[in-house]
């Protein structure tokens, strides 16, 4: 896809599909410039040189959407904290998914839970990795930072429900469908700065010179009707620094 774009010889190419996909137009092309939307670290994954100074045809938003796994799973126990075993969805195409893996085992490890790795990069993948959640005996789940898992979230949702499921994603889309739980960025904002971005690159001025942005604002969104249809009571501690309540 991103060779295509190439040889359509388009002005500017938008990569929302997270690291895969911006490392996919940055193969294709060094010189069109590339505006990039991640939750990855652009740096670490050979993106950019710098966040402040990209360098090169890339520059874009990086929204720590991997980076936020720990405190995800730190808010997950918090509600409901009878549970001692947990597992977490992963794309394994994604290229962020060992990193994805790393920091939640790491995290659980530290708090004295189990995890349990599900691996789903199809529609079918997904529908088996929740059904070995009762074999797995896992009382909640976290779904992973993944362009794949957010194109398929009324699929993600509709099967926490059926399964009786917490589960905590990483974006307010999520909830608003009917998910328990979010925290993340603003995907809203993101979208926008990447938009910014594509009209002064349009303007005239270089990726290169244009610093990676970052979210300065985190979003935590509960949904109490879901909350109330698994038969759990939402600690008066995430209430208070719930950013969005849906009722």
């Amino acid at each position: 896809m991103a060779a295509d774009l190439v040889a359509g010889k388009v002005d500017v190419i938008v990569s929302t599909g997270g690291i895969t996909g911006a490392l996919a137009a940055k193969n294709a092309s060094a010189t069109i410039p590339i505006v990039f939307i991640t939750g990855d670290d652009p740096v670490e994954r050979g993106l950019i040189t710098s966040l402040a100074r990209p360098g090169g045809n890339l520059t874009g938003v990086s929204f720590l959407g991997v980076g936020l796994m720990p405190k995800r799973l730190e808010l997950l126990s918090e509600l409901v904290p009878q549970v001692k075993v947990i597992s977490l969805l992963v794309n394994p195409n994604n290229a962020g998914a060992q990193r994805v893996k790393q920091d939640t085992q790491e995290a659980a490890r530290a708090k004295g839970l189990e995890l349990h790795i599900l691996n789903a990069g199809t529609e079918d993948e997904i529908d088996a990795g929740f059904a070995t959640l009762v074999q797995l005996q896992a009382g909640a789940l976290i779904i992973g930072t993944d362009p794949f898992f957010a194109s398929r979230r009324e699929q993600l949702v509709a099967l926490a429900a059926r399964y009786a499921a917490p589960a905590v994603y990483e974006r307010r889309e999520f909830v608003a469908a009917g998910g328990l739980m979010s925290y993340g960025p603003s995907f809203t904002d993101s979208w926008r700065q990447a938009g910014i971005y594509v009209g002064k690159i349009l303007k005239g001025a270089k990726p290169a010179d244009l610093q990676v942005e970052q979210p300065t604002r985190f979003e935590l969104v509960v949904n109490l009707n879901t909350a109330k249809a698994l038969g759990l009571t939402v600690p008066p501690s995430i209430l208070a620094r719930a950013d969005e309540v849906i009722e």
